[in-house]
């Protein structure tokens, strides 16, 4: 879900509309990848199994649209696809973040993608604050809309923070996190602490012009006693 909508695509061109002076002054970029993974594991939670996860961005003086999407090898595993609109300046960062499954109704169906109604909806739409101080980072996350409610109804709010800080160790480059979810929520049923991880990427020579982005990583969620060890290549 990740690796960051505003509802309706209009909404998402009336932004871009806003920066056009500043589009003709500034570089766009673009960009377009993916990752093969052999589970999909994201904040500590358990989505499924070998999986490839498309992504592609485009960004102008700070403001940036990204769609994000992850399919699974088997046809039970969580089909994601998502959107985000952010801004970035200095270290500080905000996103919108539409997220849609392709999870299965009260009928077993699936669901439609443009069904945005309240209780029926499959996008989760999720607001994102955070601050890159430099030798570490920390990122709040919550959602304020779509399909995350309580067990009695309530809106959920769930909410996931995260602190993490990138370092080096025997040549290596690794990264370190820790996540918390403060309430009840999606995450957990109360304050936990639902996701420690350590990231270590390397690069796979192939040949003596070509090498293959890889890494390999630990989770623990001592909140659901569980633990996950990842291997992707960045394509």
């Amino acid at each position: 879900m990740k690796r960051i909508v505003l509802k309706k695509s209009a909404m998402l061109a009336v932004a871009f509309l806003t920066t056009g002076s500043l589009a003709k002054a500034q570089e766009v970029e673009v960009s377009a990848g993916g990752d093969i993974v052999s589970s999909y594991i994201w904040r500590g939670q358990y989505l499924g199994g070998v999986s490839i996860q498309p992504g592609a961005s485009v960004s102008v003086a700070g403001l940036s649209l990204a769609a994000w999407g992850s399919v699974g090898y088997d046809s039970n595993d969580t089909k994601e696809f998502d959107f985000t609109i952010g801004y970035g300046t200095g270290g500080f960062s905000v996103a919108i973040t539409d997220y849609w499954f392709n999870t299965l109704n009260a009928n077993d169906e699936i669901n439609n993608y443009f069904d945005y109604a309240a209780h029926t909806t499959a996008h989760i739409f999720e607001a994102t604050l955070g601050y890159d101080f430099g030798p570490a980072a920390i990122v709040w996350n919550t959602n304020f809309a779509g399909a995350d409610y309580k067990a009695d109804g309530d809106r959920a709010f769930s909410t996931y923070i995260e602190a993490s800080a990138p370092f080096k160790l025997g040549g290596l480059d690794l990264k370190g996190e820790v996540g918390l979810t403060p309430w009840d929520g999606v995450y957990s049923d109360k304050f936990n602490i639902v996701n420690i991880g350590v990231t270590v990427g390397k690069e796979i020579r192939i040949s003596e012009s070509f090498s293959l982005p890889a890494f390999t990583k630990i989770t623990f969620n001592p909140y659901a006693e569980k633990c996950y060890f990842v291997f992707g290549v960045n394509l």
